[in-house]
């Protein structure tokens, strides 16, 4: 079996690779054993359509998108001996020897005939519900000098982020009204926070709006030392993880033990700062626009 996530130069979509596992699904239950060969880049562990090439198959099925382009023309070249079978795809033009050079083709659309259902709808449902997990990074922070250590702690977090499994969200605090990618106001981006199960951020208002919104933050603070972010934790009386110098980032085992912590004790916790929110900063404003406060290095 073989794809656009089969390419080198492809790309492996939710819908393409979820149509496979829907089509791999079918030829298992009819008994019908097969491979599927993967991007190198993509899954470099998994079957090579150049290592596939050199085995004896009896059929290749391309499986979703365009049946179109020099990609797919070079697979019939790859498997001229094979029954070519292409289902769930788009025909954008039935002249195309991408087309052609299939033996069967049962399409989605394009042929002027009804179209089908996609076959990614109907991958089997596997295991738990995944979290989703909300992530916010801070720019860089040049206030901080020396110290900062953004790069190497966001490195890492990376790496250890495209471990977990689950649904991952890029999230940003940067407002903008012009924009759609960005939340126009506070409350838009309170009501993304709030459906996320996780947070993880190295910025100060990653934590702050995530507690906000009772939902458990993993924070790192990525200022060697710890900063503002960690200063926060204080605040809250919720843990940050802080990094020892721009060499180690924030260790692995220290970050998988608090993801537990927090999709387990931490929901409760994060519930409960949730139930007080207000800073007394405000107050204290007040009195010292009344003239009843002091003012920290004022005259």
């Amino acid at each position: 079996m073989a794809g656009w996530f089969s390419f080198l130069h492809g790309e492996a979509t939710a819908g393409d690779v979820g149509a496979a596992e829907a089509v791999g699904a079918a030829l298992r239950s009819a008994g019908i054993g097969h491979d599927v060969a993967w991007s190198p880049v993509f899954r470099p562990g998994g079957l090579s359509l150049n290592e596939a090439e050199r085995r004896d198959y009896s059929a290749l099925v391309f499986v979703c998108g365009p049946v179109s382009g020099e990609q797919v023309r070079d697979l019939h070249r790859r498997f001229p001996r094979c029954r070519r079978v292409a289902v769930g795809v788009s025909v954008v033009d039935p002249g195309d020897p991408a087309f052609l050079g299939f033996d069967t083709v049962l399409p989605r659309d394009g042929t002027g005939a009804r179209p089908e259902r996609d076959l990614a709808p109907g991958a089997p449902r596997r295991g738990r519900e995944l979290p989703v997990v909300g992530v916010i990074l801070a720019p860089g922070q040049p206030e901080y000098g020396a110290r900062a250590a953004h790069d190497r702690v966001h490195h890492t977090l990376g790496a250890w982020l495209v471990s977990k499994d689950c649904a991952r969200v890029s999230l940003d605090t940067r407002l903008d009204r012009a924009d759609w990618r960005h939340c126009a106001d506070p409350r838009q981006f309170d009501g993304l926070v709030r459906r996320t199960d996780l947070v993880v951020t190295t910025r100060l208002h990653g934590l702050a709006l995530a507690l906000r919104n009772g939902v458990p933050a993993l924070a790192v603070d990525p200022v060697v030392h710890g900063a503002k972010v960690a200063a926060q934790g204080w605040a809250w009386d919720w843990p940050v993880l802080t990094v020892a110098d721009h060499v180690r980032g924030p260790d692995p085992a220290s970050l998988d033990r608090w993801w537990e912590w927090c999709l387990e004790e931490g929901r409760v916790e994060a519930g409960l700062r949730a139930a007080d929110t207000v800073s007394p900063l405000g107050g204290r404003l007040v009195e010292v626009l009344r003239g009843e406060g002091t003012v920290l290095g004022g005259s």
